[in-house]
């Protein structure tokens, strides 16, 4: 790969469970070199004591906004906890206004004037922005189980979610307490859940979210009850999403339904366990993603490689999943 080929990234809040995967990710590029890597609680630790995956001579930095700005870097990934990018969008605003943003926090997904980045459904929107707002993981989900029913609807969806405790983040918590979640489910908030908000605004239609927190660390399966206008057999509701999906690597279609404990450390999601009632007028759908991967470090390498002019999923390891 030439020089005139690479392209620079940095990552400002690197030290969480995301940051640690796009590390990985970004490390492996074929075309990406990272240039910056901030967290204010690692600042002057070595990157390759943290993340095994990274080879390079870089340290964890303490940038405020206008020092990440200054770096120049071609796109700067912002793995931010909510309402924190906002100093670092003006400033690169200011000072680096052509440098690609990838956003993963939820401060950019009900702003018109970003590109919303589930590539598997809003890939005509995108028209060469340089702002883009990565979707929540929850919410990945419940678009991809929702979006080929989305027209023969006769209700709102309702989605009942349980996902792995490194979706609570690192800030202590009960929801990512191993000793709180042994041997139980915790639910919470189970209506007016930011993501429950985020598809329902993203789908144009009212959706209905349950989320649990179990007792292992990272993967989200979804069950999602869809009510039709017009019954359907199992079997032409299986062809709908095939069709749907067939020129998506990373969305994958199975006659079964999905487990949770096969999808943890994979790039893709999975559709399966079609199964519809007796008068073919409600079908639920399975639905698993790694939280950490296609809800969030996977689905933002795809939105930068194609703001950056590389193939959707270059970087992203496929060969072998299943």
């Amino acid at each position: 790969m030439s020089n005139e080929s690479m392209k620079t990234v940095g990552i400002v809040g690197a030290r969480g469970h995301t940051g640690v995967e796009l590390i990985r990710l970004i490390a492996a590029h074929p075309c990406l070199d990272l240039v910056f890597v901030s967290s204010r609680e690692l600042d002057g630790q070595r990157v390759a004591d943290h993340v095994a995956e990274y080879a390079g001579a870089l340290r964890y930095e303490s940038l405020d906004a206008a020092q990440a700005a200054r770096r120049g870097a071609d796109a700067a990934i912002l793995a931010l906890p909510n309402d924190q990018a906002a100093p670092f969008v003006a400033a690169l605003d200011a000072v680096a206004p052509d440098t690609v943003i990838v956003d993963l926090s939820a401060d950019h997904r009900f702003d018109d004037g970003w590109y919303y980045g589930l590539p598997e459904l809003t890939r005509a929107r995108y028209a060469g922005q340089r702002r883009i707002s990565n979707p929540g993981c929850y919410a990945t989900a419940m678009q991809l189980a929702i979006a080929p029913l989305m027209d023969r609807l006769a209700g709102p969806p309702v989605c009942f979610g349980v996902s792995g405790y490194s979706g609570a983040g690192t800030t202590p918590s009960q929801r990512n307490d191993p000793d709180a979640l042994r041997d139980n489910l915790m639910p919470y908030q189970l209506t007016g859940h930011m993501h429950e908000r985020e598809a329902s605004r993203q789908l144009g239609l009212p959706v209905e979210f349950m989320p649990h927190v179990a007792g292992y660390f990272r993967g989200i399966t979804l069950t999602v009850n869809l009510w039709l206008t017009q019954p359907l057999h199992v079997e032409d509701v299986r062809t709908l999403y095939r069709e749907r999906y067939a020129g998506d690597p990373l969305v994958r279609v199975l006659d079964e339904a999905p487990w949770v404990s096969r999808i943890a450390g994979r790039h893709h999601a999975e559709v399966g366990g079609f199964t519809t009632s007796a008068d073919g007028r409600r079908v639920v759908v399975v639905v698993t993603l790694d939280n950490l991967l296609k809800g969030a470090a996977t689905q933002a390498l795809q939105n930068l490689n194609r703001a950056l002019g590389f193939e959707e999923t270059a970087g992203i390891p496929l060969a072998g999943e299943s």
